[in-house]
C-alpha cells in the first residue's frame, strides 16, 4: 500500500515535525500555499512531490505547479 502525506498552507515554513512524516511517505501532496520555491524544492528533494498552487503561491511556484491536478489509481496487476 503506498503511503501519501498530504499537506498545505505551508507558507514557506516546514516544520520538523512535518518532516519526520513526509520522510516516511512514499509520495508527498501539496494542496496549495507552499509560500516560496524552497519549500516545494526542501519536499521535493525528500520523495516525489505533486502539488497545486495556492493563492499566497508567486508565478515561481505557479508556472511548475498547476491550479487543478487529477489523479488517477492503476490497477495492480500484482502476482
Amino acid at each position: 500500500m503506498k503511503r501519501i502525506a498530504l499537506l498545505s498552507d505551508t507558507h514557506g515554513f516546514l516544520d520538523a515535525k512535518i518532516l519526520k512524516y513526509v520522510q516516511q511517505a512514499d509520495e508527498i501532496w501539496h494542496a496549495g500555499d507552499f509560500g516560496n520555491l524552497e519549500v516545494a524544492d526542501a519536499l521535493a528533494a525528500i520523495k516525489p512531490l505533486r502539488g497545486v498552487y495556492g493563492n499566497v503561491d508567486g508565478h515561481l511556484l505557479r508556472n511548475i505547479y498547476p491550479l487543478h491536478q487529477k489523479f488517477f489509481a492503476r490497477k495492480c496487476m500484482c502476482g
